[in-house]
């Protein structure tokens, strides 16, 4: 069984519409090992280079360290159509519209990203730590990463419901890629579209790859079971 799920049914509805067919996927990869807030994922710069082997590097926009600040990767997501985010982050259990993603000056923050328009970005990979919470105190609303990212405009999201491991990023980032080219369209317009609609099976894949690692010990499901996915 492949599972999706959605924050809210209207949410779901919303991405029932006709999106604009590209013959090329354009997308942007976020690398953060060290942010200013002092989270520390040394991990994601190898997450990151098992993505470019397995994607056209021309297809992709590289924003590492220094170059990674909340201006210029909000500026990049108004422009791609997908998105694949691998640095530290939480849930604010105080204020969940400061949960947020820490970049190289800063946090991108829920507030922030529920105020982007990117209705040309078909799906967010959000590798990062509690993005896709959720605030126990609002269990009937959605207020998290993962929703900010929907209410942007994205078809799809995969958010993480707690920590992660740093060590398995690339693992998972590399079966989950694998799996969307493997089913590729070739195209002449300089790279394989990666196909959203078959995200779920990706992550899905992704997950038994793990699972077969990590095993189905109490600390091995709490390895793969975080990761979901959201919206088509």
């Amino acid at each position: 069984m492949v599972s999706s799920y959605t924050p809210t049914v209207s949410a779901l509805l919303d991405k029932v519409k006709a999106v604009e067919e590209s013959t090329s996927s354009k997308v942007l990869l976020v690398s953060q090992t060290s942010a200013l807030d002092g989270h520390q994922t040394p991990g994601t710069r190898q997450e990151i280079e098992s993505v470019l082997k397995v994607l056209s590097p021309d297809s992709c926009i590289h924003l590492e360290g220094s170059a990674a600040t909340v201006s210029q990767v909000k500026q990049e997501m108004g422009r791609c159509n997908w998105v694949h985010i691998a640095c530290g982050a939480d849930q604010n259990v105080q204020d969940p519209l400061k949960s947020g993603m820490s970049l190289h000056d800063g946090r991108l923050e829920l507030l922030d990203i529920m105020e982007l328009r990117t209705p040309q970005c078909e799906f967010a990979f959000l590798s990062a730590c509690q993005t896709a919470t959720g605030d126990e105190r609002l269990p009937d609303e959605a207020v998290h990463l993962s929703a900010g990212m929907l209410a942007a405009g994205c078809q799809g999201v995969v958010g993480t419901m707690w920590a992660i491991k740093d060590e398995y990023g690339a693992e998972v980032s590399k079966s989950f890629y694998e799996y969307l080219v493997a089913e590729k369209r070739d195209n002449n317009a300089g790279g394989p579209r990666l196909d959203s609609s078959r995200a779920a099976y990706a992550l899905h894949h992704a997950m038994q790859c793990l699972r077969k690692q990590t095993g189905d010990t109490e600390d091995g499901l709490l390895d793969w079971i975080p990761y979901v996915h959201f919206g088509l």
